[in-house]
């Protein structure tokens, strides 16, 4: 390849499109009561049934960074290779994985003054930030320099949809995403959030639905009113927390109201799942506006 692509974890990425594509992902890290563990080892299945299992049974779980000294050999590897290296990264208005990964970038620069080392904060979460690295590295197959692929990548990016919803309000709350009140309210009252992620990369609730059926459809909903056209030609991506069946529902109401066929669905990371929780549902494409 003219260039490596090197994302993170939290791009939720499936491992046959990671090798198919020749990616270099970052993990990074949780603890489940106190014991550490990466969100991504290449070649390694983690069981993440078991993880929102752990969670259903209230494990204290907590996230953090990418461990930085082997986030740090990983790129220069690629560098000492004599690749140049593009960084697509986890949304800085949900995590400090962008800000960390770009400091260190820089230091690399300026040890590799030959290699040309580029980022983008993709404002974008989960196969949200997975689906911009994917369509970078399809450019890159077709040839495209690294300038020109992190070019489209930052004027897209405003462009990838996210839509979201979670079966239990209680996690989000632990997570500090709303109140307490809100989560027994909503609780109580089988309310649902629909949420996006928006052009600054927060996470944010903007409308409430009853029931789960409701809250899927609506996510359906929203694709329908800002998806860019051809909309059967989009690939578009899926993500869900230990609700398969769901996210199965969901991709086949986008085949079945767009015609579109390309659809991939993949499990949330335990990163994302610590903060929003076992039944979260997303759903993401190509639209006018986020």
């Amino acid at each position: 390849m003219s260039f490596a692509i090197v994302t993170d974890s939290s791009s939720n990425l499936p491992e046959d499109i990671i090798d198919q594509h020749d990616l270099t992902v970052l993990p990074l890290t949780f603890m489940v009561d106190g014991e550490e563990y990466r969100s991504y080892l290449k070649g390694e299945k983690t069981d993440l049934s078991q993880f929102y299992t752990m969670m259903r049974e209230g494990k204290v779980i907590t996230t953090s960074l990418p461990n930085l000294k082997e986030s740090r050999e990983s790129i220069e590897a690629l560098l000492r290779e004599g690749r140049d290296v593009l960084y697509l990264g986890f949304s800085s208005g949900l995590s400090g994985t962008y800000q960390a990964i770009e400091l260190l970038l820089t230091e690399l620069a300026g040890l590799y003054p030959d290699r040309t080392v580029a980022s983008v904060d993709t404002l974008a979460a989960s196969l949200g930030e997975g689906l911009l690295v994917y369509y970078a590295a399809k450019m890159r197959e077709e040839g495209a320099s690294i300038e020109k692929v992190r070019d489209w990548v930052e004027e897209h990016k405003l462009h990838l949809a996210h839509w979201f919803t979670v079966d239990d309000l209680m996690f989000l709350f632990r997570g500090g995403r709303v109140s307490r009140t809100s989560a027994w309210a909503g609780t109580l009252l089988n309310i649902k959030p629909v949420m996006h992620v928006d052009d600054e990369g927060h996470l944010i609730p903007l409308e409430k639905v009853r029931g789960r059926k409701k809250s899927l459809k609506a996510l359906v909903d929203h694709m329908e009113q800002t998806a860019m056209s051809p909309v059967a030609d989009q690939t578009v991506f899926i993500t869900h927390g230990d609700c398969l069946e769901d996210a199965e529902y969901v991709a086949d109401l986008v085949r079945e109201r767009f015609g579109v066929s390309d659809v991939l669905i993949n499990w949330v990371d335990p990163v994302i799942g610590a903060h929003s929780g076992p039944g979260t549902m997303a759903l993401f494409f190509l639209a006018s506006e986020r």
